[in-house]
């Protein structure tokens, strides 16, 4: 695990196996490039700065620096440099960084005092996040060494009080945002719905989460018929994990959920085999809830925070559910299943309206729901839709704030019509188009009148190629941005 330390020691004598240092576009030297005599060197190589751009520069007798050796990153035009784009230019040096084995960078001097706390942070998760890999199932030699300290340097003028915590909060956060990588790149042989359920209640013990597990028996008893129906294809049973985190004793909780599908085959309604190739990644939205309750709990935010986490595996067998089937939900509801693909919303409705019965402040949940998002916004950002702008905005600036981006949908009133059903209340499937919406939806009638927004992660929860902030897999979106959220709330 890396360690994560902040000084105001001179990048010129700070010991560290590398020293990152920024250069922005036309070669104008970030802060410790001319103190560390690396300007001349820079443009010597005919850099320019410009993002992306790196140079390796190893120590020799002489030189201004005390590290084994420097990295000089280009970071794109000094007016555009802004905490996001410092977070992804030190998650995309990381790789390199971790060959090293220990890492100090000045990156955060680059901005003034007033944003001091939230660059340091940002520094560290930066190379943090950057610096992942899932190695388990590896039995070479690995790909280097892993990254042991993280050393952000400021200003002797700054509250080093501010700054430590600053960078315990981003050990925090990486912590929690590599252990839903983790969990969402775990192959779904390994982690069906009891063993997420398990890792759940292991994490509550070691944090002091309250942790309560509900199983198939309890969950049919109770009319938890979506999460029951989803997993009936399956000789992996079902669970609903409850949470439970008190940091201000009896007032209203936010609550939070989201969709556990260890793995999703489509069930009757088969998905092709290329379909089926990273639907481990359907329980992204249950790891980020599960994730970001970690993180919650070391950080003792003062509010209180629920979750209800429904974990299926959606299977095809002569158990499974069938198209045409109703199912009774949690409350009463009835929905009837056109499409054993959409079966994401039909554990969720259960959740949530097990949680907007508790009467929380506010419902929030998290879901790799639907393609027609990610056809919508790409691959980079999530939909945010709910019956509360309100809440939408505060969860998009909280997006904004830590570099998840989110943008909202509008939950259009006249698409609520695509939902109705011949036979039951409502149907799990509309048209072709305005799928991200008719599944909002859907989702809608069991949140009631609770502010609540539903996130579809589909496209950043999981990223085929990798991207600046870590390798290919699960990206443990949004974690930060859930965890930022129930900060500014608290």
């Amino acid at each position: 695990m890396t360690t994560f330390v902040y000084t105001s020691a001179s990048p010129q004598e700070v010991e560290a196996g590398l020293l990152v240092l920024p250069v922005f576009e036309g070669g104008a030297p970030g802060p410790g490039v001319r103190e560390a005599g690396l300007r001349e060197a820079f443009a010597a190589s005919k850099l320019t700065g410009k993002a992306g751009e790196t140079l390796l520069i190893p120590r020799r007798d002489g030189d201004g620096f005390a590290a084994d050796a420097a990295l000089l990153v280009g970071v794109g035009p000094k007016g555009a440099f802004d905490v996001t784009a410092m977070r992804r230019a030190l998650g995309r040096a990381a790789p390199v960084a971790r060959r090293f084995g220990t890492v100090a960078t000045t990156f955060p001097l680059a901005f003034g005092g007033a944003r001091s706390a939230e660059a340091v942070q940002a520094a560290a998760e930066g190379l943090g996040l950057g610096s992942y890999r899932f190695g388990r199932y590896k039995t070479g030699p690995g790909d280097g060494a892993d990254l042991e300290t993280v050393t952000v340097l400021g200003s002797s003028r700054w509250d080093a009080k501010r700054m430590k915590a600053a960078a315990k909060r981003a050990a925090i956060l990486v912590d929690a945002v590599c252990w839903a990588r983790d969990l969402v790149n775990t192959p779904a042989g390994d982690l069906p719905p009891a063993a997420i359920a398990d890792a759940a209640r292991a994490m509550a013990k070691e944090v002091g989460l309250t942790c309560t597990i509900w199983n198939e028996k309890q969950l049919a008893d109770k009319g938890f018929g979506g999460i029951v129906g989803v997993g009936k294809g399956s000789v992996n049973p079902p669970r609903l994990i409850e949470l439970r985190y008190t940091g201000a004793g009896k007032a209203t909780p936010i609550a939070l959920t989201g969709k556990g599908i260890s793995f999703d085959s489509g069930g009757l309604d088969i998905k092709d085999a290329q379909g089926m190739e990273t639907m481990k990644c359907d329980m992204g939205g249950a790891a980020s809830i599960l994730a970001a309750m970690k993180a919650i709990a070391l950080l003792k935010p003062k509010v209180n925070v629920i979750t209800a986490i429904p974990c299926s595996e959606n299977m095809p067998s002569g158990s499974a559910q069938k198209p045409g089937d109703v199912i009774h939900h949690y409350g009463g509801t009835t929905s009837e299943v056109l499409n054993t693909d959409a079966e994401g919303r039909l554990v969720l409705a259960d959740a949530l309206a097990y949680l907007a019965e508790q009467q929380p402040a506010c419902i929030v949940d998290t879901a790799t729901l639907t393609g027609a998002c990610m056809v919508a916004l790409g691959t980079d950002i999530a939909g945010a839709i709910g019956n509360d702008d309100a809440l939408a905005r505060e969860l998009v600036h909280a997006g904004q704030a830590v570099g998840e981006p989110l943008w909202q949908l509008p939950l259009f009133p006249d698409y609520r019509r695509l939902i109705d059903s011949k036979v039951a209340d409502i149907k799990n499937i509309g048209k072709r188009y305005g799928g991200a919406i008719t599944a909002s939806w859907f989702l809608a009638g069991f949140a009631g009148e609770t502010p609540w927004v539903h996130l579809d992660i589909a496209g950043p929860a999981f990223s085929e190629h990798g991207n600046d902030l870590g390798p290919a897999g699960g990206t443990g979106f949004p974690v930060r941005t859930l965890v930022r959220f129930v900060l500014d709330r608290a």
